[in-house]
């Protein structure tokens, strides 16, 4: 999948995309999530993270502000939501890389990060788009790094699935329904990932979002070598 084109602009539409920081937090109660996100995500001064699907920059900002000494790298498809993240960076004296990129090949060197997070990302991929992502996640991280995710989760009830049909008429049944159905963590155990767990179900108003971790093992770096050496 190289290149940036075909991805989903931030609330499905190019024209939104001036919108989604405002839409996002009259919506999905941004700020708890996000701050649940990262107190879970436990990042240490000197820890190399980053933000996958980043958009505007909110989460990146925010862990940069928490751990000054972290160096933080962010990556979207979308050059006019990096356009918004690097003025609002820039507004809020955060030092963070911002790079123009797709989940599915990560442009970064094996080992790299200490922490991966994304939030509110993986319902705008397919299974296989989602699968390419987590697998690109474990390649980057160092083993026993940490992978940590906020996206829409299993629904509660008939009326958190109800008002998630908002969300899927906005961005697609196809690529929310693996979501909504619970499947998350089976992805990214089937990426290579231990430990996964779903660890907080948040409600909003228009559905659950939830929050996992996973970690990669040592496992994983054997098994890659192995493979090298086939």
């Amino acid at each position: 999948m190289g290149g940036t084109k075909g991805f989903t602009p931030a609330l499905g539409f190019h024209a939104l995309t001036p919108l989604y920081d405002r839409v996002v937090a009259l919506t999905t109660r941004e700020r708890t999530f996000k701050q649940a996100l990262l107190d879970q995500a436990t990042i240490e001064p000197g820890h190399q993270v980053l933000d996958v699907g980043c958009g505007t920059g909110t989460l990146a900002i925010e862990a940069q502000h928490r751990q000054p000494g972290v160096q933080m790298s962010a990556l979207d498809a979308d050059r006019t939501v990096l356009d918004i993240a690097r003025r609002k960076a820039r507004r809020a004296g955060a030092e963070i890389v911002f790079d123009l990129g797709r989940s599915s090949a990560l442009p970064y060197a094996d080992e790299r990060f200490d922490r991966v997070v994304s939030s509110l990302f993986f319902h705008h991929l397919s299974w296989g788009g989602k699968l390419l992502t987590a697998r690109e996640m474990l390649r980057v991280l160092r083993p026993g790094g940490e992978l940590h995710v906020a996206d829409w989760g299993r629904a509660g009830g008939p009326f958190s699935r109800t008002a998630f049909l908002a969300v899927q008429l906005l961005d697609g049944f196809d690529t929310t329904s693996d979501n909504v159905a619970g499947m998350l963590p089976v992805l990214f155990a089937s990426a290579g990932f231990h430990q996964v767990e779903e660890t907080r179900r948040i409600p909003t108003a228009l559905g659950i979002v939830s929050l996992y971790r996973a970690v990669k093992g040592a496992a994983a770096r054997a098994q890659r070598s192995a493979g090298d050496m086939a």
